[in-house]
C-alpha cells in the first residue's frame, strides 16, 4: 500500500512525525500508523506544561482495533494539544499531517532532532513492516 510520507517532516521508528519550527515541534502520528490502528475513537492527552523525555509515552490512542501508546519523539514540554481532535479523533485518520496533529512541544534537547528518521529511512522502515 502507498502511504503518504511528506518530505518536510522527520519521523520516529514508532510512527510519529515531527515538524520543527524554531524551538517548537509539532507532533502527530503517521499515515501508516493511522492505517494500522483503524478508526480512531479516543485520544488521551497529557496535561499542558508536562515535560517528557524522548521515547516516553505521552498518551494513548484508542481505535476500534487496539489501544496504543503515543511516544514522545523528542524531549520537551507540552505547550499545546490539538483541541479539535479531542471531540473529533477521526481527524487523525482523515488528515494525519494537517488537521490531525496532536501536540506542540517546546524542545529541550536539540541534539535529539538529529536522531529522527529522514523520509527515506522511514519509507524503508514501513516497507519492511508492511
Amino acid at each position: 500500500m502507498d502511504y503518504e510520507v511528506p518530505h518536510d517532516l522527520k519521523y520516529t521508528p514508532t510512527h510519529e512525525w515531527v515538524r520543527i519550527k524554531g524551538d517548537l515541534a509539532i507532533v502527530g502520528i503517521t499515515d501508516y500508523a493511522q492505517h494500522q490502528l483503524g478508526d480512531i475513537v479516543y485520544i488521551e492527552f497529557p496535561n499542558i506544561g508536562t515535560s517528557f523525555e524522548k521515547g516516553k509515552s505521552a498518551g494513548e490512542i484508542e481505535s476500534v482495533k487496539a489501544i496504543e501508546d503515543f511516544f514522545m519523539p523528542l524531549s520537551g514540554k507540552i505547550t499545546e494539544i490539538n483541541e479539535k481532535i479531542v471531540d473529533n479523533p477521526e481527524l487523525v485518520n482523515k488528515s494525519p499531517y494537517k488537521d490531525g496533529w496532536m501536540l506542540k512541544v517546546k524542545i529541550t534537547k536539540f541534539a535529539e532532532v538529529n536522531q529522527l528518521l529522514s523520509v527515506e529511512a522511514y519509507k524503508e522502515l514501513i516497507e519492511k513492516e508492511d
